[in-house]
């Protein structure tokens, strides 16, 4: 999508990490997206740390109350108070629509809040990406060379150096004698 990822944090279920982290973060970077810890069981507190670091009050949202409300009733799931604290949504926040489980996540400022399950994931970032500000796509080759990295070390060095838009990097293969090596770029000329 062409958004770098610059930063990568794993965040316990403690209240003051998670706000600290969400503070520190949306602050520095254009997007925060955040996974898991919106589920419908006590230790799911990541929705109430986002209101909390926007300083937001954090209620059941009418709309995602009528799409659960909906699921429910496709499903036919109970509506229990562990799914209605499915329906918790910071105020100010839009909803991020699942097509996969009902729950929807949400987004505010610039803090996208998406399901830990990968494949609610998955639905829930193909839902917000047109709605991304991108930039160029990053691309990427690869090749598997018959030698040891102390062996191209240097010469990979060079090619960086002669090349400084694109990234270059190895990293061994499963074979010690074989090394896999990489580059990036925007530009597929200089890629290639």
């Amino acid at each position: 999508m062409g958004i770098d990822l610059k930063e990568v944090r794993v965040v316990g279920d403690e209240e003051r990490a998670i706000i600290d982290a969400l503070n520190a973060l949306r602050h520095r970077f254009t997007y925060v997206f955040t996974t898991g810890g919106i589920g419908p069981t006590h230790g799911d507190i990541t929705a109430d740390c986002v209101a909390k670091a926007f300083g937001v009050t954090i209620d059941s949202d009418p709309r995602a109350l009528a799409i659960l409300h909906e699921w429910v009733k496709t499903t036919g799931a109970e509506m229990n108070e562990a799914r209605l604290r499915l329906t918790r949504i910071p105020k100010g926040g839009d909803l991020i629509l699942n097509k996969v489980s009902g729950a929807p996540g949400f987004w505010i400022g610039n803090v996208i809040v998406m399901a830990g399950v990968p494949s609610i994931m998955q639905a829930m970032l193909d839902e917000v990406g047109p709605k991304l500000k991108i930039g160029v796509p990053l691309l990427s080759e690869t090749a598997r060379a018959d030698a040891r990295e102390g062996d191209i070390g240097m010469q990979l060095g060079e090619v960086a150096k002669a090349n400084p838009a694109v990234a270059i990097g190895s990293s061994p293969f499963f074979n010690p004698q074989q090394q896999e090596c990489g580059a990036r770029a925007r530009d597929a000329e200089k890629l290639a």
